[in-house]
């Protein structure tokens, strides 16, 4: 019989780190029920039947995001055997919070104590002996990131099964226990005995959906509310804010206790955040930060481009060909071989051949992240998008998706305000992914061959001033109008970065680019493949692609794209296959200006043939910057279609994207023509009409919205 071990702790705590020390390979990853929140359980090392449940970071059992209603589900639904809580021992308070919480659940509790080292070298220090007696389970001291402790908690964790570890619940003040005496005795009948501490609070809390869960009657319930009623008067406080105060009150005694703090003294973090986290230097940090990864990736003389050179040459001259010359010895059908060629290994290794500066990227970023510079970058982002009527919260799946975008959209369930999750998901998308630096690439190299790391670096910070502009239009509208969401955040100490951490993070996200490109460009090359060399009638137009189906497509569509400078059936074509994946914009390209799909965003034939359709610089960016804003490919529609939950959204989400990228590119090139080279017409006005409303968008009193009064309504229900 197997023995369920729940570990749970604060985000950022470190219980990612001690999960991965626990389970080592024994992992695996799903979706919890009903819900689209990762779920990750494993076996413990060395023994089987004990698997550890790793819930997802959360502060409280009072749940207002997705992720606290997941774990508090759990623990009350499954009830495993034991309890591991994580606890920060560097802002112990706090994550004691968690602890006062669960150690009313009457579940076996054992505490890994975190961080200890860093507790040691600020000059603290904390009593464990103590702190286990006082919370009436063992206390294990670790540092999960070096794994010291971890074979000791693996014994406790082992000895639980034979041994009881439950918590000491806290005693509130005289006066509150009282009242909470009255609750119990009312729902004493509905809940079974190891949970009616847990519920007897809940119920003073007005919890609805624990109510609602014990099945009290209406009677009691009415019972109940006289008696929080009499407290609030006391307390002169709302229930849930008077309990909320009494556990820090009695946390407070308890830290009084175990633990011994040093001489308050500046340390290197601080100094270092005095001059990062700044209101003056923050952001041009930040930037400088961005700018540099880019250059360091992308340089013609950058390891990674380097690296690129020399995989787009193996398969240009030495794969290819040779695949080609064996399939031509085994008289395979001259189409086969074609297909074989030119489409399947040309067109994944147009991708796989950019993935050496994407280990570039990937590692710079986990860096940043490992080192503790990445959260300090959603506080600096906080301030300005709270400006926007954004919480930091929202930055955060924007840095994820500067990766993928599909984990980036599947980061805004953190996001606790319906409204503003939803903006997040509509607008994340807009950064540059890794699937659109080829795209990025091929721009450069052909418009602005002395300038790729500005023009890249640009594309950054475009994707976040569209995700501030979007969310200020967005919040004049009813359905989306509400307050930023709350934004807390642990700022961890800095360390240097951890060479296990950041190559194991640097090789799942260049796993999952790889598998895409054996997966979804794999099947899109085949497929594009045929829709690019035969007509409607089945026949082979290998000679003249425009006569093919893509061209044909292609050709009636691109004149919706006139306007905005890429009118052209190759370039409109490219746009169309982008959808399934950006990263199919290069290869396509290479097939219909007849310079062969197995080109790279590098290939001097492409970067010519492409200038030369376009024409002009400009033409060029508008393709880039349309590309880059409209609709992101079919992986991450579908992510977006599950987060949202709702067909309807995810249609007004795809309709937003497209819309709002062909305002911002109809705008540039025309309003860019004139002033670049004077020309001036009708689509000159009508890019003005359109700056104008985007403008009254933007800036337009939110009063002029708020005095709607079904949203005034719709505000009190909520």
């Amino acid at each position: 019989m197997s023995f369920k071990v729940a570990l749970t702790g604060n985000p950022n705590s470190g219980k990612t780190t001690l999960f991965n020390a626990l389970t080592g390979s024994n992992q695996r990853v799903g979706n919890w029920p009903g819900v689209t929140v990762d779920k990750k359980e494993g076996n413990l090392k060395g023994h089987k039947d004990i698997i550890i449940q790793d819930l997802p970071g959360i502060y409280s059992l009072s749940p207002y995001t997705l992720e606290e209603k997941v774990a508090r589900t759990y623990l009350l639904k499954e009830r495993p055997d034991l309890i591991v809580n994580l606890v920060d021992g560097t802002n112990l308070i706090r994550n004691l919070y968690l602890t006062s919480q669960l150690a009313e659940l009457g579940i076996p509790v054992i505490i890994a104590l975190n961080m200890v080292d860093i507790v040691r070298q600020r000059g603290d220090d904390i009593d464990v002996a103590e702190l286990s007696e006082l919370l009436g389970c063992p206390v294990v001291e670790v540092v999960a990131n070096k794994e010291d402790g971890v074979d000791v908690l693996i014994n406790e964790i082992i000895h639980a099964s034979e041994n009881d570890y439950y918590p000491i619940p806290l005693d509130f003040s005289y006066e509150l226990e009282n009242e909470l005496s009255e609750v119990r005795n009312i729902i004493d009948s509905y809940v079974e005995k190891d949970l009616r501490r847990f519920y007897t609070i809940k119920a003073f809390e007005n919890d609805k959906e624990m109510l609602i869960r014990t099945g009290i009657s209406k009677e009691d319930e009415k019972k109940i509310a006289k008696i929080r009623d009499k407290c609030e008067a006391y307390f002169d406080d709302d229930a849930e804010a008077i309990i909320t105060n009494e556990r820090y009150l009695r946390l407070e005694a308890l830290s009084d206790r175990v633990l011994q703090k040093a001489d308050i003294k500046q340390t290197q973090t601080d100094k270092i955040d005095n001059i990062v986290t700044s209101r003056v230097w923050g952001l041009p940090i930040f930037a400088l930060a961005m700018f540099l990864i880019y250059t360091l990736a992308v340089h013609p003389n950058s390891p990674g481009t380097l690296a690129t050179d020399w995989v787009n040459r193996f398969f240009d001259e030495t794969l290819i060909p040779a695949v080609g010359s064996l399939l031509e010895s085994a008289n395979v059908n001259e189409v086969i071989s074609s297909l074989v060629t030119d489409g399947i290994l040309a067109g994944v290794g147009a991708v796989l051949g950019f993935l050496p500066q994407m280990i570039v990227l990937f590692a710079l970023l986990s860096i940043l992240e490992d080192v503790g510079y990445m959260s300090r970058v959603a506080f600096i982002m906080d301030r300005l998008f709270r400006r926007f009527g954004l919480s930091g919260k929202s930055f955060i799946p924007a840095m994820v998706s500067t990766g993928c975008a599909v984990p980036g959209i599947q980061a805004s369930r953190t996001i606790e305000n319906d409204r503003d999750r939803r903006i997040t998901i509509m607008t994340t998308s807009f950064m540059p992914c890794s699937a659109k630096l080829p795209v990025i690439a091929l721009i450069a190299g052909a418009f602005f061959p002395r300038n790729r790391a500005l023009i890249t670096f640009s594309f950054y910070f475009i994707g976040v001033a569209a995700i501030l502009i979007s969310g200020v239009i967005l919040k004049k509208f009813k359905s989306f109008a509400s307050d930023p969401a709350p934004f807390i955040m642990e700022l961890p100490p800095y360390h240097a970065p951890r060479a296990k951490s950041v190559a194991t993070d640097v090789w799942n996200k260049s796993k999952s680019y790889v598998r895409r490109a054996g997966t979804v460009i794999l099947l899109s090359t085949v497929v594009i493949f045929v829709l690019s060399n035969f007509d409607f009638s089945l026949n082979l137009v290998t000679d003249n692609p425009s006569e093919s189906i893509l061209g044909v497509i292609g050709s009636y569509i691109a004149v919706i794209f006139n306007p905005v400078g890429f009118g052209h059936w190759q370039a409109t074509v490219a746009t169309i296959t982008g959808f399934v994946a950006k990263e199919m914009i290069v290869s396509t390209l290479g097939v219909f200006l007849n310079v062969g799909a197995d080109v790279t965003e590098e290939s001097q034939a492409l970067l010519v043939a492409f200038n030369k359709i376009l024409g002009t610089p400009i033409a060029g960016y508008s393709f880039l910057l349309f590309n880059m804003l409209c609709m992101p490919c079919f992986a991450a529609v579908g992510a977006i279609r599950t987060e949202m939950g709702d067909r309807k959204w995810t249609l007004l989400t795809v309709a937003y994207q497209m819309g709002f990228a062909y305002a911002v590119t109809f705008i540039f090139y025309q309003l860019a023509n004139f002033f670049a080279y004077g020309v001036f017409g009708m689509s000159t006005v009508i890019a003005i009409v359109v700056l104008a409303i985007m403008l009254f968008l933007i800036f337009r009193p939110v009063d002029q919205v708020r005095e709607n009064k079904s949203y005034r309504a719709e505000l009190a229900h909520n």
